[in-house]
């Protein structure tokens, strides 16, 4: 019997270097050999034909909740209103996403060449066509950088290619949008004036832009400034699942007509119509989403966002190893190979190319 064999797939989002912080050593040598309890180690990841793909250095909240926004859903069933968690410290967060990205920089040292932390173009797609897992160097939330900029230009040096101006609170550069459902995107004020210096330094240095969390305003005030195609990471479609976190229609089309990419989030609360977070959600409506920004942007403008590490995603896809299950369900759906190729890792590679650097695609 012949196995399908599908495309690499880069991926949009884990938090697998916060998993990493909270279990220390043990959860390097899991990530390695396997047998851990998080969506992603190596042997899972061969098996599950990941490529590679952001891993996001994450500072937790000070007052964030011990369950995902969707545990506790209101005596409806249907609703849930989760404030904005509190501002982190900037010295706290500076000292966390140092340690996060040092977590990176030594698993790749201890992988024996299977992990690579790439800084270009040209490096992920060595990367994909040798097998080795390639880290693109992601902050989730901006917390880490100091309001003249100065760690930007240091963390970009280091390797940092995505930035996310906010996670779901407010920083010195913007509003994150917090966990409500049913709920409109628009959910408050804008960028501040530092946050759209953060904007126009990032496409000055060649480093996305990420608007998966930021709330709407913070979207059109970054949809005004910026240079490069819009990029939001992981989320999902509000018309199919009216989370505060999902897209509206308007911001799907502004999202296709900047030329930028749209990586459609695994969790089951963003996925589901009635929000719910529940595992037993089919594999099917994480298609459904790829199949709504497909039709309704284009093929050349959604791609994965998983959030593995970080989110409730369906039991049968269960980790990174059944990643071959969504492709097939995809298939399935009605994608030939071209569009295959373009979803799981292409449309990221031509974002890297219009994005990064031109010095770094060389």
């Amino acid at each position: 019997m012949t196995i399908r064999r599908y495309p690499p797939i880069l991926d949009g989002h884990n938090d697998s270097l916060i998993k990493l912080y909270l279990s220390g050593y043990k959860g390097h040598k899991a990530f390695l050999n396997g047998g851990g309890k998080n969506h992603l180690d190596l042997p899972r990841i061969k098996h599950g034909g990941f490529g590679g793909g952001f891993f996001a250095v994450f500072v937790p909240s000070d007052d964030e909740p011990p369950e995902h926004p969707g545990a506790n859903l209101n005596d409806n069933g249907i609703s849930y209103d989760i404030p904005l968690t509190k501002p982190v410290n900037p010295a706290r967060a500076l000292e966390m996403t140092i340690i996060e990205m040092a977590a990176l920089f030594r698993l790749a040292d201890e992988s024996n060449g299977k992990i690579k932390v790439v800084r270009t173009t040209r490096e992920v797609e060595a990367c994909l066509k040798n097998g080795t897992i390639a880290a693109i160097l992601h902050m989730e939330g901006a917390e880490a950088i100091d309001t003249e900029l100065n760690a930007l230009y240091v963390f970009a040096e280091a390797g940092l290619r995505s930035v996310g101006i906010t996670w779901s609170r407010s920083n010195a550069f913007g509003f994150g949008v917090p966990f409500k459902f049913p709920q409109s995107p628009d959910t408050g004020p804008g960028l501040t004036d530092i946050g759209v210096r953060l904007v126009k330094a990032c496409n000055s240095l060649g480093i996305i832009v990420d608007l998966a969390h930021i709330n709407e305003q913070g979207f059109w005030d970054t949809a005004r400034i910026t240079q490069a195609p819009l990029v939001v990471t992981h989320t999902g479609v509000h018309a199919i699942c009216p989370s505060s976190r999902n897209l509206t229609d308007k911001q799907l089309d502004a999202v296709g007509e900047s030329g930028g990419v749209v990586g459609i989030n695994f969790h089951v609360g963003f996925l589901r119509a009635d929000g719910r977070l529940n595992p037993d959600t089919p594999i099917h409506e994480i298609v459904r989403h790829i199949c709504y920004v497909a039709d309704k942007i284009g093929i050349d403008h959604v791609a994965f966002g998983s959030d593995f590490d970080g989110a409730t995603i369906p039991k049968d896809l269960k980790d990174v190893a059944g990643l071959p299950k969504l492709m097939s369900a995809l298939e399935k759906a009605g994608f030939d190979d071209e569009a295959l190729v373009k979803i799981s890792h292409e449309n990221w590679i031509r974002i890297f190319k219009q994005t990064w650097k031109d010095q770094n695609c060389q």
